[in-house]
């Protein structure tokens, strides 16, 4: 059986060592959702949040498999502890997983340079209009196909408020552009970054993204990085990051 774990304190040595915000996010209460093998010791766990699930303790098939039903992505991102986790995901969905690579980013705060960053925000085109996004642009981020992800694994917008932050970049009353929150902690958030197809290779994310960067640095946050392209990897270190390393993760579609 699995089970959905409410007192997160007792999974905290099952996820010991996890360098993710999202299982941060999770282990404070915060948001996502911990699945175990047992509520009172449990040896195998998951941890759940929009697209991501990260495969902790023992490797068993059940919790390889799991899915619980209220889970809306069409595809999930599995994140394997280690090595033997990523042998049962290969077991259990042979080639139904695909294998691919994640480049994670150091979490180094106070890294960063504020005067350049400002420089880079300050050099959108006039045409367009940068906002912290507030109720109304989360619910249209939220309900915009090409941007929900930049509001999707928030309940409400009361929790985005607590725990989320972002900003658009607007052309002609239409967003274009977000970098906000894909989820967030005690003390930091995970970026997302998005923009519209045909607002593409404009520089848009990176002057969005240090704007954003100066939003956490004006509320003490802490804005995790992690990329899964190269791409995102160089936009990452002209905002003042480093890379660290390179991880695998498993895709598999949903039926």
């Amino acid at each position: 059986m699995i089970y959905e774990l409410k007192d997160t304190s007792k999974a905290c040595a099952l996820f010991t060592g996890w360098q993710d915000s999202v299982v941060w996010s999770a282990l404070q209460g915060v948001m996502g959702k911990i699945y175990v093998d047992s509520l009172e010791k449990p040896e195998s766990g998951a941890v759940m949040l929009g697209d991501f699930c990260f495969l902790s303790g023992r490797p068993t098939e059940e919790m390889a498999l799991f899915c619980p039903e209220d889970c809306e992505s069409k595809e999930l991102i599995l994140v394997p502890q280690n090595e033997e986790w990523a042998q049962m995901i290969e077991k259990c969905y042979g080639e139904k997983a695909e294998k691919t690579v994640r480049y994670a980013i150091k979490k180094e705060p106070g890294i960063f340079d504020l005067v350049k960053l400002s420089e880079v925000a300050a050099s959108l085109p006039k045409e367009y209009e940068m906002r912290v996004i507030d109720q109304s642009l989360f619910e249209i981020c939220r309900n915009t196909p090409w941007s929900k992800d930049l509001a999707a694994n928030y309940e409400d917008y009361s929790q985005y408020e607590l725990f989320g932050l972002g900003v658009v970049i607007m052309k002609a009353g239409e967003v274009v552009a977000g970098i906000s929150s894909y989820s967030g902690y005690h003390g930091g958030i995970e970026i997302e970054v998005v923009t519209r197809e045909d607002y593409r290779r404009k520089g848009l994310a990176y002057i969005g993204a240090a704007q954003l960067l100066l939003e956490c640095d004006k509320r003490g946050l802490y804005a995790n990085w992690d990329a899964a392209n190269k791409m995102s990897v160089g936009l990452a270190e002209k905002l003042g990051y480093h890379f660290s390393h390179e991880y695998f993760v498993y895709k598999v579609k949903r039926q």
